[in-house]
């Protein structure tokens, strides 16, 4: 086990690392507030961080990591393009595993540029790889970008697509309302009764909780009309299917997801972008014909990424999270810069997990 003397040398050695490939240093405060956050994802995210307050300030969170201050402040002042790095701690409230870290050191690398998204998602994953290059680990990638094309070029209402995109970093919801739109799974029994009852709310009836008779009209009558839409096509639901179920290696998955493009050809784009990502990171001497592919990959981590994603995995190892992780998080820049955005894409490290790895190798 690394003494903190150790994880504070191996951080700032891994800093130095990016500040030699073109990233200036920043720093951010470890309390971030809690609004920003919230305002991202919503209550969930208090189940994932440390939560406090302020008299003057307000409500606060222990930073869960550092990606979205970096963008505030990149969106705020940054130039075009740019190219950040940063170490320091990062706390996640652990409630199912006590082995896991609550508190831990990350360094980070992150780019802000327009000329070419692939490029700088080859330049990311190709430095990560390089930082951890005397540890054997294994490389996953995956882009959540083609199935959010998929789901966005769905023949069904856009309230179901909302809903859809809402739930894609949570794989059993997003399931359940996938069955459930395709007619393969029964409406709940309670939401069933209340639907077959054309009567608005009585009057008189007690309101309990702060929606007020005219807000449960109206949601009543959007679940009457999404009980009446039409079921989402076999064709697409097989296309979902066989996309979701794509885990090969980088040029088979191309090649699959073309024929999957056949039923859900919205995703065609999203390809596009995925065959100049693979001449990218080719350019950037990954072998790519050994680099893994999973479409569902990236679909339980922050909930920013839109694009691009990866991880580094010690596969001796599976009782440790992923040593290095990343992604492209286009989306995230528009929400954080009041309507402005710029292509973005980012990865960090865990330097005492590196060095944990170091030691079992010895």
């Amino acid at each position: 086990m690394p003494t903190r003397a150790q994880s504070l040398a191996e951080a700032a050695r891994l800093r130095a690392f990016f500040e030699r490939a073109g990233a200036t240093p920043v720093e951010t405060p470890i309390l971030q507030p809690a609004e920003t956050l919230l305002d991202l994802y919503g209550e969930d995210i208090r189940a994932r961080a440390y939560v406090t307050s302020d008299a003057l300030r307000g409500e606060q969170m222990l930073r869960p990591d550092f990606t979205v201050p970096v963008v505030q402040m990149h969106m705020a002042s940054g130039a075009d393009p740019a190219r950040y790095t940063y170490a320091g701690e990062v706390f996640r409230r652990q409630e199912q595993d006590e082995a896991r870290a609550n508190e831990f050191l990350q360094v980070g690398y992150e780019v802000f540029d327009r000329a070419s998204p692939a490029a700088a998602d080859a330049e990311v994953f190709a430095l990560m790889a390089e930082a951890l290059g005397r540890l054997r680990l294994r490389a996953a990638t995956g882009d959540i970008g083609i199935l959010m094309a998929a789901v966005r070029g769905l023949d069904t209402t856009d309230a179901r697509k909302a809903a859809l995109m809402r739930h894609i970093w949570r794989p059993r919801r997003f399931r359940a309302l996938l069955d459930r739109f395709a007619g393969r799974a029964a409406m709940p029994a309670g939401r069933a009764g209340l639907l077959a009852d054309p009567s608005p709310v009585p009057p008189g009836v007690p309101q309990i909780g702060k929606r007020g008779a005219d807000e449960i009209e109206a949601r009543i009558a959007a679940l009457r009309a999404d009980a009446a839409a039409a079921p989402i096509s076999a064709p697409e639901m097989n296309g979902l299917d066989a996309l979701l179920q794509v885990s090969e290696k980088l040029p088979l998955a191309l090649q699959r997801l073309g024929d999957v493009a056949v039923d859900l050809p919205s995703i065609t784009p999203a390809l596009h972008r995925f065959e100049q990502r693979i001449a990218a990171l080719s350019q950037r001497g990954i072998d790519v014909d050994s680099l893994d592919f999973e479409a569902s990959y990236g679909r339980t981590s922050m909930e920013y990424y839109d694009g691009f994603v990866f991880g580094f995995y010690a596969e001796g190892r599976p009782d440790l999270p992923p040593v290095a992780t990343g992604g492209r998080y286009d989306a995230l820049t528009r929400q954080l810069g009041r309507g402005d955005a710029i292509p973005a894409v980012g990865g960090v490290l865990r330097p005492g997990l590196m060095l944990d790895l170091a030691e079992d190798a010895a």
